[in-house]
């Protein structure tokens, strides 16, 4: 595991494959922490993963999800074990450091994000018209 030091907390990035042996292994629960329309055209092929959004889309353009940390906190516990991804592992590497900022024990960042996961050839899921293909 590589560490990556921020400002305030040492974040553990781990790559895709072993963010996915985690995962898989329910070792992990997975937050996809792209947008809602990012995660409509491709997630991580998992039935539990969940898709809370660092950034949403407005009017005026990107901004941060003010409602990040209270969705958080309504479904994952602090003690519980998370892998937090991305598009390419910049804003989950910003997610991860709120998350340990607020007392999250164990976070991981997915380096790479969902590019490398599908670089990797792991299987996704892709959601068109609510209709899972």
């Amino acid at each position: 595991m590589k560490t990556q030091t921020s400002s305030e907390s040492n974040i553990i990035t781990i790559d895709v494959q072993k963010a996915k042996n985690l995962i898989r292994n329910d070792e992990y629960r997975y937050i996809d922490v792209r947008t809602e329309e990012e995660f409509m055209k491709g997630h991580i092929d998992l039935d539990d993963v969940l898709n809370i959004p660092y950034m949403i889309d407005t009017p005026q353009g990107r901004v941060k999800n003010g409602k990040f940390m209270e969705q958080v906190m309504q479904l994952c516990d602090k003690e519980g074990h998370l892998i937090v991804g991305c598009q390419s592992g910049v804003r989950s590497l910003y997610a991860a450091n709120i998350l340990l900022q607020a007392g999250f024990k164990h976070v991981c960042n997915m380096g790479g994000g969902y590019l490398a996961w599908v670089e990797n050839d792991i299987p996704v899921t892709v959601t068109t018209s609510n209709v899972e293909l």
